[in-house]
């Protein structure tokens, strides 16, 4: 089993011919509603390609918050541990998406700020079941490290997916059996921060000498994925699609990655798997909506 610990959001997306520049209003063409959030969006993917995945984290007492659990039921998700909090509203995600399939998004995390230590330590008898760990930064960072140390006590593997992008310490680094960012998520990593563009190479090593065993996998969207882990430094390539939305494939390739290594995979066949996945999730609508399944997975890996 894994076990997900992270935010559920309300995803309102805006389809519109490009995206607005500042100060800009551009007419949209169509709008839609639909469950998201790093967490749940990782979780869905886990669910999809058939692997048992329990999700903790929270919503509001509101509707939304109603609506998502229910998804994650429909998903056949674990969800005793997420929790309806009565002081916050659940989190949503104003979402704009263009022609391109490229996307700006802006995250109200509601709810989502409200998850504590306190609420990670009620949830030990799921996170002492979980052969992985998978968080991400959308729910507060003392959470995060509190899930991976009792994960790291009942010897399930750790995997932060570092997004949004903030700084993190060496000891949360150290934490971390693997570390999932994309380049600009990488190189905010980096001590000091850069914003200069970087070869993932020279990323992936500075990470490993921040935290010295780590494994580090860097999204490169169409050109595929770094992957740093042991001896082994090499570049995955993606599979050639036409991208109609590239909301939530990520957290796809996060999702992928994780069921594939809990189930005996290597780390390159991890990410071959991971890389399979995503590709077929941008060429799909909606976060959730487009998940691929294990056939579908399977099938473009054999070709």
């Amino acid at each position: 089993m894994i076990t997900v610990v992270g935010s559920l959001n309300m995803d309102l997306v805006a389809e519109a011919p490009r995206l607005p520049a500042a100060g800009e209003t551009v007419l949209g063409r169509q709008y839609r509603q639909s469950p998201g959030g790093k967490g749940a969006n990782q979780a869905c993917a886990v669910a999809r390609l058939g692997v048992p995945v329990q999700l903790i984290g929270c919503v509001g007492a509101d509707e939304f918050g109603r609506q998502m659990t229910a998804n994650l039921a429909a998903f056949g998700i674990g969800h005793d541990g997420v929790m309806a909090k009565r002081d916050a509203p659940s989190g949503v995600a104003l979402i704009v998406v263009d022609d391109h399939g490229e996307n700006q998004i802006v995250v109200c995390g509601g709810a989502n700020a409200t998850l504590g230590v306190e609420d990670i330590r009620r949830q030990a008898g799921i996170i002492g079941n979980a052969r992985a760990i998978i968080a991400q930064l959308e729910v507060p960072l003392n959470a995060v490290a509190t899930a991976f140390r009792m994960g790291r006590d009942a010897g399930a593997l750790t995997i932060l997916n570092p997004a949004p992008a903030q700084p993190l310490s060496d000891e949360m680094l150290r934490l971390c059996d693997w570390i999932i960012p994309n380049e600009s998520e990488a190189a905010r990593l980096l001590d000091p921060p850069s914003n200069r563009p970087q070869e993932p190479a020279s990323l992936s090593a500075a990470l490993r000498q921040r935290a010295p065993g780590i494994g580090v996998v860097i999204t490169l969207g169409a050109k595929g994925a770094w992957l740093d882990h042991k001896a082994e430094r090499l570049l995955v390539p993606s599979f050639p699609v036409e991208a109609v939305d590239t909301v939530g494939a990520g957290d796809v390739f996060v999702g992928a990655f994780a069921a594939r290594l809990v189930e005996g995979g290597t780390s390159r066949q991890a990410v071959e798997f991971a890389t399979a996945a995503a590709a077929l999730a941008v060429t799909r609508a909606g976060a959730q909506a487009g998940l691929p399944s294990r056939g579908e997975t399977e099938a473009l890996l054999q070709g």
